[in-house]
């Protein structure tokens, strides 16, 4: 058994200043900080529980999306109106885990889940992963191939989402591109600083209802991406106004392809041009011979997310 001391602030201010404390880790659901504490992997010798702090709501109107952080993964993917109105998001977060990790897991946790590789649940900082087939084959760094295991982080990409943070410093707002970075010397892909909180969630893409997740994995449930696909369309008529597409299972962060969006930008909707738009998505890809599916894997994952979204009324 860990030694380790208990807080239970009631507000953010008392949560920042009990984190900054040497050895603090804020907690909320649980479910990955208590699998890397145990392993040693990640050093706390003080648990901040956030659970009592009123970082809580869920909004999803056409008009935007709001999320606090605190809020499960399961009561967010079966809200009615995230189903309505982003079905993107409730796609991704109830093709996640297991209903009982998602009764605990929270949103903000969600994004800062660890990859299961040896390089993080190690506490050896050296160890490394050998070539897999699970390896990541875009934002590959010396450091690190393998994938975040965030499905609704790729869903949140598509739409353009931004992450509210509240610091000693003040609040801050990045979006989902800024937030996540490949992993460099101390494997961080994330900018949050240890203690920094995220308070919500945000979102804002008229056309999000029009969205679809899916996710490809070895088995039907309890299982992460070998490769999964988040898209949205606006279409006027039969043709795209724009297009938002991003993946999982094949980035070390998640992963968005505004290459592909281009190419889909003022086309018919159509199998012909959902085929031609992700025709050349294996430029600059880090492969060997045991991922090097996933590209063709990664094709047919994204064209059939765009006809999910497509046949969308």
């Amino acid at each position: 058994m860990k030694n380790f001391t208990y807080a239970h602030p009631r507000d953010i201010p008392s949560a920042l200043g009990t984190v900054a404390r040497p050895g603090g880790a804020f907690i909320a659901g649980g479910t990955t900080l208590i699998d890397v504490w145990k392993l040693g992997a990640f050093p706390a010798s003080e648990l901040v529980d956030i659970n009592e702090l009123s970082l809580r709501g869920i909004e999803a109107s056409p008009s935007g999306l709001k999320l606090g952080a605190l809020e499960r993964m399961s009561d967010v993917g079966s809200h009615p109106d995230v189903v309505k109105n982003y079905p993107v998001v409730s796609q991704a977060l109830l093709l996640s885990a297991s209903p009982q990790i998602r009764n605990m897991a929270s949103m903000g946790g969600n994004l800062l889940q660890r990859p299961r590789s040896i390089s993080y649940r190690n506490p050896d900082p050296d160890q490394r992963d050998g070539p897999s087939r699970f390896d990541a084959i875009f934002g590959v760094t010396p450091r690190s191939a393998a994938v975040h295991p965030s499905d609704l982080a790729v869903a949140l990409m598509v739409l353009d989402a931004s992450v509210r943070m509240q610091g000693p410093q003040g609040e801050r707002v990045l979006k989902l591109s800024e937030f996540y970075q490949p992993p460099q010397k101390n494997l961080n892909f994330f900018t949050l600083a240890p203690d920094e909180l995220i308070t919500s969630l945000e979102a804002a893409v008229p056309f999000a209802r029009r969205s679809a997740y899916v996710k490809i994995r070895d088995r039907a449930s309890y299982q992460f991406a070998v490769v999964s696909a988040a898209v949205a369309l606006d279409l006027d008529g039969g043709n795209i106004r724009e297009a938002r597409v991003a993946g999982g299972g094949v980035g070390t962060i998640p992963w968005r392809f505004p290459q592909v969006e281009a190419a889909l930008k003022g086309q018919a909707a159509s199998l012909q041009t959902f085929q031609s738009a992700v025709a050349d998505i294996g430029q600059g890809a880090v492969t060997h011979s045991q991922n090097a599916f996933k590209v063709e894997l990664l094709k047919r994952t994204i064209t059939r997310a765009l006809i999910q979204a497509q046949e969308i009324v």
